[in-house]
């Protein structure tokens, strides 16, 4: 059982921030503590402190002891515990990532950190003796008491990692090791990341990191080449510390694999996943393939719309020459997004409104405030908080879509309890690209003129190659990367070189890369906090698309099932959950469906041309 939320994962597809937007709005974390100093900081350390070690006190050497009501409230405590440890943590992370330049914040974030870590070594005895429990035992124990049944979804998953259990000794160290470990780089990482600034030509200023690759989606191509040779000069400054970095955390991985007996650097991501590495294998195989169909067809026509022999790196997201560029404030953005989800189900629109009423939204740009965007759960007991870089482009509105969909499901699967809640990475993303689609399909339907449809269907091709064809390829350099690594060191150079060679395979002939793009692997955020989660967008759009042709074909009750399924969090695996849509991911010809979406709407766009 993993001990509280943690750190929230920025989304890879995120943009980022400007002016004349509307009134953008601040978090309120007071739902967590009112202030660093309140009061009940401390006493919920000083509780975390007393209650982990009784915990441990009452417990450790008797879980096979115990019966079935006994092990239930060892359960229930051991929530409890994750639940405060969860909502310190939470507002430590939050309020470091409105402003990761403040070191008063970075200060506490981490002496919080540490306090809880050491406060809950004492827990690590629970899921290694938990793991030695007897099978025919726990099951007898389960079938006994339908309340502690409740959390086999949370033992299965527990128990997963049985094989690859070191001693509780070697366990408990690399807990307490972990704050100068993978943290304390990825602290680094986000700090420098968050201070960089870029001298973007024609720009009276320097940008920030948000702000500089916003400019690869102007309409003016001149900016657009500047901005991405600013990119390509700050991070070759920079690249040897961008390099020791993933060195450092590859390396570090692959000692606890091996030592845990991983059979692959994957592994363990699809063990947290709860999904089958076939699966993940039939999906990165049917996008591979996919390859020509999508990107390499889409971009050689997106080339003549732009009237380029080739396309370079920098018009890979500009908008069309057709498209009238356009800010979209923030009261708009937020019309859109919420009459898409009313028109879907009132009820979704409900659980969306007080995300803007009650601050639960951070929009706006800010020096030191990380990059990208996501929705962070905290805990069940209060409410989950998404954070934006908000720019007024067309593409944030889906930006703000899609972080809301992660909202509103972290809402409804809030009652399940904070074990059973968190739902795996790759069933994490189906209401955040599900409220995307809705957002499309709206907007849509309401275009005025085949320009406008034209428009939309090419922007809404692009952002569903970023999140398939992108995130898959993001997927392969990791696993060559982990790969090479395991070799020996890598060499700045080295990595660029495994960078281009994926590159290259994805985007396809209807570009040249200019010189410095082969660094732009190091700002990628997830390769450094959650190596191989980028899986999980492709995953989430194959099966949205999926859903979503179940919902147009007039499946009954399909608005009630996809509420019971985000309501299900993490209690059901994936066969079970998708069930009631008739859909099973591990049909090997499950991907090409979603796919085929995708190639539809290139299909109209060529038909577009002739």
């Amino acid at each position: 059982m993993t001990l509280f939320q943690g750190l929230p994962v920025r989304d890879a597809n995120a943009s980022g921030a400007g002016g004349g937007l509307g009134g953008l709005p601040d978090w309120d974390l007071t739902d967590l503590y009112a202030d660093p100093d309140a009061p009940e900081v401390t006493r919920d350390l000083d509780w975390l402190d007393g209650e982990a070690a009784a915990f441990a006190g009452s417990y450790e050497g008797k879980l096979a002891t115990l019966d079935a009501a006994d092990l239930l409230a060892c359960v229930q405590r051991y929530e409890k515990i994750d639940v405060v440890a969860g909502r310190l943590m939470s507002y430590a992370g939050l309020r470091y990532y409105q402003n990761t330049m403040d070191s008063t914040r970075a200060k506490f974030m981490a002496d919080v950190q540490d306090r809880i870590t050491t406060a809950t070594t004492p827990l690590v005895f629970f899921s290694l003796e938990f793991n030695r429990l007897e099978d025919a035992h726990l099951s007898h124990l389960l079938a006994s008491n339908g309340d502690l049944a409740r959390f086999k979804p949370v033992f299965d998953r527990m128990r997963a990692m049985r094989p690859h259990q070191l001693s509780d000794e070697l366990e408990r160290f690399l807990h307490d090791e972990s704050v100068v470990g993978a943290s304390a780089w990825n602290k680094l990482f986000d700090e420098t990341m968050a201070g960089l600034t870029f001298a973007v030509a024609g720009e009276e200023e320097e940008l920030n990191l948000e702000s500089t690759l916003n400019l690869l989606t102007d309409p003016d191509r001149t900016k657009r080449e500047a901005a991405a040779r600013a990119l390509a000069a700050v991070f070759d400054r920079h690249i040897k510390l961008f390099a020791r970095v993933h060195n450092t955390l590859a390396k570090e991985k692959e000692i606890h694999d091996r030592w845990r007996k991983m059979p692959s650097p994957q592994h363990g991501r699809h063990l947290s996943n709860h999904v089958e590495p076939e699966v993940v294998e039939a999906l990165r195989n049917a996008v591979v393939a996919a390859y020509p169909k999508l990107s390499h067809r889409y971009y050689r026509l997106k080339a003549k719309w732009m009237g380029l022999e080739k396309l370079q790196i920098w018009d890979r997201n500009a908008p069309l020459p057709t498209e009238t560029p356009r800010l979209v404030n923030w009261d708009e953005a937020t019309r859109t997004v919420m009459e898409a989800y009313g028109a879907f189900d009132p009820r979704m629109a409900e659980l969306a409104d007080p995300f803007f009423k009650r601050g639960w939204i951070d929009a706006g740009v800010k020096p030191g405030k990380a990059p990208g965007a996501f929705a962070h759960p905290t805990v069940t007991t209060v409410h989950p908080y998404v954070m934006l870089n908000y720019l007024g482009k067309p593409r944030d509105v889906m930006t703000l879509a899609h972080e809301l969909g992660h909202g509103v499901h972290q809402v409804l699967a809030a009652g399940q309890g904070e074990l059973l809640s968190a739902t795996p990475l790759t069933l994490a993303e189906t209401a955040s690209v599900f409220g995307e689609m809705l957002t499309f399909r709206k907007l849509l339907d309401k275009a005025a003129t085949p320009a406008e449809r034209k428009t939309l269907l090419a922007g809404k091709v692009e952002d569903m190659i970023n999140t398939v064809v992108r995130q898959i390829a993001f997927y392969d350099f990791e696993c060559k990367l982990h790969a090479a690594r395991a070799e020996g060191e890598l060499t700045p150079d080295d990595i660029n070189a495994l960078w281009m060679s994926i590159q290259a395979q994805s985007l396809g002939d209807a570009f040249d890369f200019m010189d410095g793009y082969e660094t732009f692997w190091a700002y990628i955020p997830h390769f450094v906090h959650s190596p191989f989660y980028v899986y999980a967008y492709a995953f989430g759009d194959g099966l949205v698309n999926a859903l979503y042709a179940a919902y147009t074909g007039g499946l009954p009750g399909f608005e009630d099932k996809y509420f019971e399924m985000l309501k299900a969090g993490g209690s059901k695996h994936h066969k079970d959950l998708l069930a009631p849509f008739g859909l099973d991911l591990s049909d090997p010809a499950f991907w090409d469906k979603g796919l085929s979406m995708i190639a539809g709407f290139i299909d109209e766009l060529e038909a577009m041309e002739a």
